[in-house]
């Protein structure tokens, strides 16, 4: 599994051995919530890349098992440092300790276990990739105590967390070469196969178009990581109602992915803090369709075309009907440079940049 997620995320790997800072250049430590790389974890190595970029002297934190984290940031060409821990609550004490003890101008801790960790040191920032709910809630609140900012990635998260500052999250460049429309068209699908992904409500649309008389396939790309057994089965039940109309594809390279659908659907039931894979599609110029769970909305755009209410398949099945049959060339072009103007690296670096100036400066005169 480690080697297919570390092929899979090659693309945020650099070339570049590392160097001394430039002049003006800061110490900082990115501190991983997990060892295992998720979406929060895709961008703790984006930001890490476009530190070094910027002339920062980057080092990552993360868990020495699992080490799909610590591998793909020392494959980048960073100094890591492996933290051990068997489980979540060792991970997190031996965290602390070694945040008391590292010198740094900045701790950025990417996601609420490191942040909770750290509570109460100096000179950190808290990166929350998801909305806190339920119990996490009141974790939150104490790991958000006495930091310099709380990071979040849409304004749809800032809005329901006060105080929050917005950084959106940003994609490498998808070179692909789209194929002509086939026959039977398929439908894909790329992400984590859990419940609130919509995988269930996909099915369900996809058998509804079947019925219908659409001609069409369904490829799922991805595996059920960080759901539980019983989630997982219930997925595979569903799954296997399209019969020979599915095809799973496991873990495969985004610019593959989106080569081989025609037609992408990101249909999320539970509220997205952003939509990573949404914005790649848009980096591939690939036709997709996506719920309005959250801050995918956001991210697509206010005049993008093809929203459809979440959860439901009958509205879900619609749409991937009038999708299929649409001129993509001007949707695909204008999300294309929407994705250049807000979601590329280099808009994403630019922003970064100021945020760091800005939080450097506090830092300086605390």
């Amino acid at each position: 599994m480690a080697g297919q997620v570390l092929q899979v995320y090659a693309g945020l790997q650099s070339k570049k051995l590392p160097s001394d800072p430039p002049p003006g250049g800061r110490r900082i430590a990115l501190l991983s919530n997990q060892g295992e790389i998720g979406g929060g974890e895709v961008m703790l190595l984006a930001i890490a890349e476009a530190a070094r970029e910027l002339g920062h002297d980057v080092t990552v934190a993360a868990p020495a098992t699992p080490s799909e984290v610590a591998d793909t940031a020392r494959a980048a060409g960073f100094v890591v440092e492996r933290i051990s821990g068997e489980g979540a609550r060792s991970y997190a004490r031996h965290l602390r300790t070694w945040a008391r003890q590292h010198d740094t101008d900045l701790l950025w801790c990417n996601g609420l276990r490191p942040a909770l960790a750290t509570a109460g040191l100096p000179r950190r920032v808290v990166h929350l990739h998801q909305l806190p709910a339920g119990k996490t809630v009141f974790a939150a609140r104490a790991a958000r105590r006495r930091a310099l900012a709380t990071i979040v990635p849409s304004r749809f998260v800032a809005e329901r967390l006060p105080g929050s500052r917005v950084l959106e999250n940003w994609v490498a460049p998808l070179d692909v070469v789209r194929t002509p429309q086939r026959n039977p068209y398929v439908i894909g699908f790329l992400g984590r196969l859990s419940e609130d992904k919509g995988v269930g409500v996909l099915t369900e649309a996809v058998n509804r178009m079947i019925a219908d008389g659409h001609d069409v396939r369904l490829l799922i790309a991805g595996e059920a990581r960080f759901v539980d057994a019983t989630t997982a089965a219930r997925i595979e039940a569903d799954l296997e109602s399209l019969g020979d109309r599915v095809e799973r594809r496991g873990w495969v390279d985004r610019c593959d992915f989106f080569d081989q659908v025609d037609l992408a659907a990101f249909p999320s039931v539970a509220a997205e803090s952003f939509g990573l894979v949404a914005a790649e599609a848009m980096s591939a110029r690939c036709p997709f369709v996506v719920s309005d769970a959250g801050a995918l909305p956001e991210v697509v755009g206010a005049e993008y075309p093809f929203i459809a209410p979440a959860g439901d398949a009958d509205a879900l099945a619609e749409a991937l009907v009038r999708a299929l049959d649409a001129d993509w060339s001007t949707v695909t072009e204008r999300s294309h440079s929407r994705w250049s103007e807000i979601f590329s690296p280099e808009a994403g670096r630019g922003r970064l940049a100021a945020l760091l100036d800005s939080l450097l400066a506090d830092v300086s005169h605390s």
